[in-house]
């Protein structure tokens, strides 16, 4: 099943720090880690570390986007394959979890990541295909195949009433 043709993509951010409370970096405890991420034509999105790590809990940070990248780009690789395959997806919810794990040198990394998508079909001859269409929607998704951790996933199919 062909979705597209071979073509290499590129993108742009800006990341702009704000957390400067005077003094810069001259204090670990010092400054904020207040950025904000920018791309054109687009809202900022107000980041910071997290809380874990001084960071401001009401901003995103970067393990947080990290994983709703995976979500995102499942459920669109998903609904892709859904249409194609003639699987009328008519919802579609994910409460996705990561685990990431930190080293007393200060390095860390994620070490899996667990996407639970609540999927409603518009009949109940597409459940099982439906199901299906998981494990196809990770092979292809951009993200899962960019990271150096596995990508569970715990599908539940509905049909809609």
């Amino acid at each position: 099943m062909a979705i597209g043709r071979a073509k290499q993509h590129h993108y742009e951010v800006r990341i702009r720090w704000t957390g400067n409370t005077g003094e810069g970096t001259s204090n670990y405890r010092g400054y904020e880690r207040s950025h904000d991420v920018e791309a054109d034509g687009k809202p900022t999105l107000p980041g910071s570390a997290d809380s874990a790590f001084r960071g401001d809990p009401s901003r995103w940070n970067p393990e947080e986007l990290l994983l709703a990248a995976l979500a995102q780009c499942h459920m669109l690789s998903y609904l892709a394959l859904a249409s194609a395959s003639e699987v009328v997806v008519v919802d579609y919810a994910d409460e996705a979890t990561a685990e990431m794990v930190t080293h007393s040198d200060g390095s860390g990394e994620f070490t899996s990541a667990t996407l639970r998508p609540v999927v409603t079909v518009a009949d109940g001859g597409m459940a099982e295909s439906a199901r299906e269409l998981h494990g196809r929607a990770n092979q292809i998704c951009f993200i899962a195949r960019s990271v150096g951790f596995p990508v569970h996933h715990e599908p539940t199919i509905r049909v809609a009433d």
